[in-house]
């Protein structure tokens, strides 16, 4: 079993448990605080995922560190559970996929805009706003710049890509030119 097939279920269990006990968000908030905490100490990171140190000793740091974070109890359980079977390996993946539950069941999609200039602010909101008609959903937009792709854009929803760039028009033509040869 895969450690994202793995975490999906951690993840799954979690928000069950914080629809019953208290709300999505909240899990999304305490997960937050637990990613930029290994974030701010990358050493604690790497004590969560070394297998050399034994799962009863990781609990005991887990134990430790609660008190002085401000998580809700399913959390805080789920971080006890996860150091006593020797499972936080799977926090990252873990704190993705239950972001992403909590965005699909508030009807959010996540876009990735890639233009080959910096996008004006109103631009990007008449983007956003076209993109969410589209999809029928809230769309919240994270761009790059990539000046390969000459002019245009390329969006990605999901696993579907929407491509009006300059760069994948001239192949196009290229392409149709070759074979017309």
């Amino acid at each position: 079993m895969t450690t994202r097939t793995s975490a999906t279920r951690y993840a799954r269990a979690l928000l069950d448990v914080l629809l019953k006990e208290s709300t999505a968000e909240r899990g999304v908030q305490d997960l937050s605080e637990v990613e930029a905490l290994l974030q701010q100490f990358p050493e604690l990171r790497r004590a969560f995922t070394n297998p050399s140190i034994p799962a009863g000793r990781k609990r005991a740091l887990v134990a430790e560190l609660l008190p002085k974070l401000s998580l809700s109890a399913p959390v805080g359980k789920l971080l006890l559970l996860l150091a006593e079977r020797d499972r936080l390996v799977l926090l990252p993946d873990l704190i993705a996929v239950y972001q992403e539950r909590v965005e699909a069941m508030q009807n959010i999609v996540r876009a990735e805009v890639t233009t080959a200039a910096p996008l004006a602010p109103e631009h990007l909101s008449a983007l956003q706003h076209r993109l969410a008609r589209a999809t029928g959903r809230t769309v919240k937009m994270t761009t790059k710049v990539d000046p390969a792709i000459i002019g245009g854009l390329k969006a990605r929803i999901g696993s579907t890509v929407y491509d009006g760039s300059i760069a994948t028009q001239l192949e196009s033509v290229r392409q149709k030119l070759e074979t017309a040869v």
